[in-house]
């Protein structure tokens, strides 16, 4: 069964093509900077052990006209993978935001479709690009499925004493306003894994997403039960460019004081903020220069950084009333050695001990990085949010 897996952010389009069951995909590819100028496409196929790439520069006007591109690198020229747009069996799309009416994959209908325009004012950034990726899929590949997979679905198991905010009951009645959570694909990904490495059915386990974006999750036997990220993907954490948790007396202190406007304020937790604000860049693989040059600031970032995370860890053990194991994913998570081990030192009390070597011998597959004495296993487990999606499109096309 051919699906064409679509994840599209607001200037983005990552796609890959999975030849199911299969986990292996055919191609993949990005689209970046659609509807900036130097827009660029990288088309990636898999063939005997091989990789063949294709790059192509020029402007995209937006996600519409990436995906026609898109397309033409599928069914056209010396590597394509297929002969027509009737060859993709279903489409599965990663939409942000399912508020609390999606709860798993769920087939594309109109109805869908107004829930999905429904939720435009809750992830303003990307259900809308979404949405139009949805409508030009339909035009695209007229015959195959098309199929809705939630980054909020994976938390509609928090419990209410975790989801709801201590406001009263018309703002969550009225307005939705409650904690959703975000990656949900990324953690019930990588939970589903690291269960499986477990061997065990009763499982407490607290999944850390560390890309540009930052979230953590208190998983029980499988279920999300709390999450860092909250009503928006702002709290908790901090992250490459947003402050995570913040006291709101700072916001109403800048309007009353400063004469901030929302829009300042938005832009200035949201895009100045994290390892931007603090350390001077938003990118970790910086910082580190940064450091290494003797810069203060970059130093105290990834201080803050890490301390956020050790907080989040106690809590999330104290929830679950013991931890299994811990999981480090996404760019910072697998790739940045000395983060992993600054999370996890002095955390010997909850029985979480590093091995250094192991730590620094990962080369990109699932593996323990615990000591032989650890009572908690420290996993590093690559994500795969577009084979999850696929994965679970399968499930719901059998």
């Amino acid at each position: 069964m051919n699906i064409l897996v679509i994840n599209s952010g607001s200037s983005s389009l990552k796609y890959q093509l999975f030849k199911m069951p299969e986990k292996a995909p055919v191609c993949s590819g990005l689209v970046e900077r659609i509807g900036i100028e130097d827009s660029f496409i990288k088309h990636t196929v898999y063939s005997n052990g091989e990789k063949h790439s294709i790059e192509e520069s020029g402007f995209i006007a937006n996600h519409g006209e990436g995906l026609k591109q898109v397309l033409a690198l599928l069914t056209q020229g010396e590597y394509a993978v297929i002969n027509s747009p009737d060859d993709i069996n279903a489409v599965g799309h990663r939409v942000v935001h399912g508020g609390e009416h999606f709860t798993g994959a769920t087939m594309i209908t109109d109805e869908v479709k107004k829930q999905i325009k429904k939720l435009f004012s809750l992830a303003p950034l990307h259900n809308p690009v979404n949405y139009k990726c949805i409508e030009v899929a339909e035009q695209t590949f007229v015959n195959a499925k098309q199929i809705a997979v939630f980054d909020t679905a994976f938390h509609q198991t928090l419990p209410e004493k975790a989801y709801r905010y201590a406001i009263p009951e018309w703002y969550y009645k009225e307005h939705g306003i409650r904690v959703y959570g975000f990656h949900g694909t990324s953690h019930k990904y990588v939970s589903e894994q690291a269960i499986k490495w477990l061997n065990k059915a009763e499982t407490k386990i607290i999944s850390i997403h560390l890309g540009n974006g930052c979230s953590m999750a208190a998983i029980k036997d499988g279920k999300s039960i709390d999450t860092s990220m909250g009503f928006g993907p702002l709290s908790g954490l901090m992250m490459g460019t947003r402050s995570g948790d913040i006291d709101p007396s700072v916001i109403f202190h800048l309007m009353e004081h400063s004469g901030y406007t929302l829009e300042q304020l938005s832009t200035l937790v949201n895009k100045q903020s994290g390892l931007l604000g603090v350390g001077g860049s938003s990118d970790m693989r910086d910082i580190r220069k940064l450091v290494d040059e003797g810069n203060a600031a970059a130093v105290l970032a990834l201080k803050l950084y890490a301390y956020r995370i050790k907080k989040f860890i106690g809590t999330y053990t104290a929830i679950l009333n013991g931890i299994d194991a811990i999981i480090f994913t996404a760019g910072v998570g697998e790739n940045d050695s000395n983060m992993r081990e600054a999370v996890c030192t002095e955390l010997d009390y909850l029985g979480i001990e590093l091995d250094p070597t192991q730590n620094t011998a990962y080369k990109g597959e699932l593996k323990e990085i615990n000591s032989d004495s650890s009572k908690v296993k420290i996993l590093v487990i690559p994500t795969n949010e577009e084979y999850e999606i696929a994965h679970q499109c399968y499930a719901l096309s059998n």
